[in-house]
């Protein structure tokens, strides 16, 4: 016979979904006390009448103590106003552990060997609907441990992630030496299907994670195409790391073509000649090293062709060709001394600080001296001689 009030909770471990209070019967007035994360179903007379979330309630049954000792003497010291409290474990239970109970059969898509492979996770789990829980799966047992639901839903696992892998391997072509990269895919989309299975039963899948395919190492067959597939893979990578390497060293030369192209243009503009000047200079050199333009005949080449050249490579290589023509050809001048200036009206030698003639009265022009090899004036700045081609002084 129970107790006048009696006191109902149920404090155990988290690895249980449901426990039944070994209390029956309860009399009016009895507390019953739902911790957090729990929910607690009421049973009188066969049906789940309340069911009560975190607190405290007193329970109001019809097991009085007077009318519970009648009753108990017509019927033996049974009560027949039976009730009875289960208590379900809300909280989401995770880290559960699955795996194939044995391999799956197929025809790799990619090399066309068979193969069988397994695979194996963690997924975890909550209460969803404790009425439907308790009616569905738990009936008259005393409680639902973790290790019990995981059993109950073991052929169900089992036969979803094979058939869904066999199935996406095929239809996906999926390479079996490339499969873990499709391990978050595989696991979202077997947790959509098995979450129907479990939402039938009150049970939430929660998460469903597929972390490692077993294949099959050590296999003769499997390892051989394992080490084809990796040495074709390491061949493929090593040819876009010397076509990597390939481009890098022209983009190199290339970069290195500009920056001399730029240094050279920056010492032509410091010493004050262009790149067709340079090449007039050489050609210049070589006519001057000749001791006659006899030679050139000799040659097959006259003057004529020599100052067109000029036409070929610009105006001012053919201006500095004819300068050099003139300078083989024609008798060298007296030197001037560096630093005379003339009138340019009237051809008098003049002083260097006048500003007019004292012949002629014109006004003088800005001096830039003549050159000392052939007596030319020269009209601006210049590190050669128009006339000549002698290196200026000063």
């Amino acid at each position: 016979m129970s107790n006048f009030i009696d006191v109902i909770k149920y404090e155990g471990d988290n690895s249980t979904f449901v426990w039944k209070h070994p209390g029956e019967d309860f009399n009016t007035l009895s507390q019953l006390i739902v911790h957090e994360n729990q929910e607690a179903v009421f049973f009188r007379n066969g049906q789940a009448l309340d069911m009560f979330g975190p607190g405290r309630y007193t329970l109001q049954t019809q097991n009085i103590p007077l009318i519970s000792r009648m009753f108990g003497l017509l019927t033996g010291g049974v009560s027949p106003f039976h009730c009875e409290v289960y208590f379900v474990n809300r909280s989401e239970q995770m880290a559960i552990k699955w795996g194939t109970d044995s391999r799956v059969q197929f025809v790799e898509p990619t090399y066309n060997f068979p193969l069988s492979i397994g695979a194996c996770g963690e997924m975890s789990l909550a209460a969803a609907d404790s009425r439907r829980l308790l009616v569905k799966l738990v009936g008259t047992e005393t409680g639902l441990s973790q290790q019990q639901l995981t059993g109950y839903f073991r052929s169900i696992v089992m036969t979803r992630v094979k058939s869904y892998i066999a199935q996406i391997i095929r239809s996906q072509s999926i390479n079996i030496f490339e499969i873990d990269e499709r391990l978050a895919q595989f696991s979202d989309e077997i947790r959509e299907m098995l979450a129907v299975d479990f939402a039938d039963y009150g049970i939430l899948l929660t998460k469903f994670f597929v972390t490692r395919v077993i294949k099959p190492d050590g296999d003769p067959q499997y390892e051989k195409f394992k080490d084809l597939h990796f040495r074709q893979y390491a061949e493929v990578a090593e040819a876009k790391l010397k076509q990597q390497t390939d481009i890098i060293e022209a983009e190199t030369q290339a970069k290195k073509k500009v920056i001399d192209s730029r240094a050279e243009a920056t010492k032509r503009a410091q010493e004050g000649y262009t790149y067709q000047q340079e090449r007039g200079f050489d050609v210049a050199e070589k006519i001057a090293e000749n001791e006659a333009v006899g030679e050139f005949a000799n040659m097959g080449v006259g003057l004529g062709a020599m100052v067109g050249v000029g036409g070929t490579v610009g105006g001012m290589v053919g201006g500095m060709m004819s300068d050099a023509v003139n300078s083989v050809t024609a008798p060298k001048a007296e030197p001037v001394p560096a630093g005379n200036r003339f009138c340019e009206n009237c051809g008098a030698k003049v002083e260097q600080d006048n500003k007019f003639c004292d012949r002629c009265g014109a006004p003088l022009s800005v001096n830039y001296g003549a050159c000392g090899n052939c007596g030319y004036k020269f009209r601006n700045n210049g590190n050669f001689c128009p006339q000549c081609g002698a290196k200026r002084e000063g």
